[in-house]
């Protein structure tokens, strides 16, 4: 069912990732904990992974759009920005939290940069964005390339949101802003031309509420099941295997 505050195809994409998300943390906690050989590195589990985190990102730049959108109604000039800056704020220290987390259970390889902390500065850079519209697209490409230049790059570790970081640096999960926030760029530049003004600017057919439903409950969900799926994950495999996965 729809709300008129929901749309139904955002809440279904965003439920597909972050189902995809678990399959994919599901299968490299197997293969990092030692359980079975599998290879996420390279071949298909690696090109997962991106296509995850790309549907996730581009569905944030979408929404971002509509989020605008409708909170023009309400708000105007300082107010306005302020809205993305304090949601930004608190997405990026639930990202703080996965690094202190991730610190304190691994160690080594912890969470510096995630995709929790480029979201959270995503949506607090993203004022500055909405400007320009459908040229975002544009932007977002340029982005990109931007990042496919720097990925070789080594560099001090301050550097390391934009994608410079030191030799053998390594981390569970690394999200820098180039060309990560280039995917969200690209989503918001979709967005200005699917739902201008934030309403929808084309037919949804439908589709049986047994298909959708789980998923449209995922998407409207997200930050919640990202947050706690990988405790339940490693909590599940210790079960069901008998391997001790906690230090």
């Amino acid at each position: 069912m729809e709300t008129p505050l929901r749309l139904r195809e955002i809440d279904l994409f965003r439920g597909i990732a972050i189902l995809m998300m678990v399959v994919f943390h599901t299968v490299f906690d197997i293969s990092f904990f030692g359980i079975a050989p599998i290879n996420v590195s390279t071949g298909f589990w690696h090109y997962f992974a991106y296509a995850t985190a790309s549907l996730f990102l581009l569905i944030v730049g979408i929404s971002l759009i509509i989020s605008n959108a409708r909170a023009r109604k309400k708000y105007s000039g300082l107010s306005l920005a302020l809205k993305f800056v304090y949601r930004g704020a608190f997405i990026f220290a639930l990202g703080l939290l996965v690094t202190l987390g991730t610190w304190l259970y691994l160690g080594e390889g912890f969470v510096i940069f995630g995709i929790l902390h480029l979201i959270g500065i995503s949506i607090l850079f993203s004022p500055f964005f909405f400007q320009f519209r459908t040229w975002n697209l544009l932007l977002g490409l340029v982005c990109i390339a931007i990042g496919l230049i720097v990925i070789g790059i080594n560099g001090p570790l301050y550097l390391l949101p934009l994608g410079i970081h030191p030799s053998g640096f390594a981390s569970v999960d690394y999200t820098p802003l180039f060309p990560w926030f280039g995917v969200v760029l690209t989503g918001m530049g979709i967005g200005e031309f699917l739902y201008t003004g934030g309403e929808r600017k084309f037919t949804v057919s439908p589709i049986s509420d047994l298909i959708t439903s789980p998923l449209s409950f995922l998407g409207q969900h997200s930050l919640l099941i990202y947050l706690v799926h990988q405790p339940i994950i490693v909590v599940l495999l210790a079960t069901v295997t008998g391997i001790p996965l906690f230090p």
